[in-house]
């Protein structure tokens, strides 16, 4: 048996009416009267995914899951051209979690998010610490302009031929850039009224995701051309629109203000080989979090591996009894 629970089916779900045109689908498993979780997917724009539910206790936990705005089951989907991105912002999101709280009838949750997922997590936590009991962050981001300049063009040294092809997909005037040029030129191609384009920008978008994750052995290559179109036009889509804008967040904000999650326990679980998000973005944000807990695994990228996956479901298992993972050695 892997890392994981087994699987497990929600026992209540529904559509939020969150506004702006938009509804947002969620879901909750487990134990109706155990510790309520919160699940903060990644991408932006990939959706939760069913394995998502397997970290956590269905015993001892309370989890829910949500697509956020334009993804997954919330409607619109990024993936229609008509679908207006303007209501789809961090802020947006943050405000949705809230509801989707309220709606639930829940006081306060532990935070579980990855990449993406955990800048996220960051903002929410926060925004109201009060409502945060614990945060468990794997593959760890903040979404810095200077950390979307690496992902977009910085890692390029390590896959040249890679980015030239990335770059290449996008007129002279935005391949020349830096990595916030390009992001926004494929934003626009995304936008583009002609779906030929759109679907090729989209291409583009996952294979370029799809190497810089190229030699994680023991994660997922290819975790994000493998989609279907619709998914991979939602995510290329969702991801430059905010990424162009960096995250709506000003710089640094999330590491500036860490000392607002003072007293929220919390374990950072990072892969040393996660080119895309270097282990420095994690060990930043544990030397401005007294409360954190840093955990490297040595064997990881950013998609995960074995190891990986037993820490957090450690982490994960500790806390809904009430403990913290005190194990900080590297695996």
């Amino acid at each position: 048996m892997g890392p994981q629970y087994p699987p497990i089916e929600p026992y209540d779900a529904g559509m939020l009416d969150v506004g702006d045109g938009n509804l947002v689908y969620w879901e909750v498993c487990g134990n109706p009267a155990g510790r309520p979780a919160l699940v903060v997917h990644g991408g932006p724009g990939s959706g939760c995914s069913p394995g998502a539910r397997r970290w956590f206790d269905p015993e001892r936990y309370r989890v829910v899951l949500f697509d956020q705005r334009g993804c997954g089951r919330s409607t619109p989907h990024a993936a229609d051209h008509d679908t207006d991105l303007r209501h789809n912002t961090t802020h947006h999101l943050l405000a949705d979690m809230e509801l989707l709280r309220e709606h639930l009838g829940i006081d306060r949750w532990l935070l579980y998010g990855a990449s993406w997922g955990s800048t996220l997590a960051l903002a929410y936590a926060e925004r109201h610490p009060h409502r945060v009991s614990e945060i468990v962050l794997a593959a760890v981001t903040m979404t810095r302009r200077r950390d979307i300049d690496w992902l977009y063009r910085g890692v390029a040294r390590y896959f040249p031929e890679e980015w030239e092809r990335f770059r290449n997909g996008l007129p002279p005037a935005d391949g020349d850039g830096d990595g916030d040029g390009i992001v926004a030129g494929y934003a626009r191609l995304l936008a583009d009224p002609d779906p030929a384009v759109r679907r090729r920008a989209a291409d583009e978008w996952c294979a370029w995701e799809d190497a810089v994750i190229s030699l994680e052995s023991n994660g997922q290559p290819g975790a994000y051309g493998g989609r279907p179109q619709r998914a991979r036009l939602a995510l290329a889509r969702i991801c430059s629109h905010y990424f162009a804008h960096g995250a709506w967040l000003d710089e640094g904000v999330l590491l500036r203000d860490a000392g607002r999650l003072a007293g929220i326990p919390g374990v950072l679980i990072h892969g040393r080989h996660d080119l895309g998000g270097p282990f420095l973005v994690a060990w930043e944000l544990a030397r401005a979090w007294p409360d954190a807990e840093l955990v490297p695994i040595t064997d990881s990228g950013h998609t995960g591996s074995d190891a990986l996956g037993r820490r957090l479901r450690n982490a994960l298992d500790r806390f809904a009894r009430g403990q913290e993972d005190n194990s900080s050695a590297p695996v």
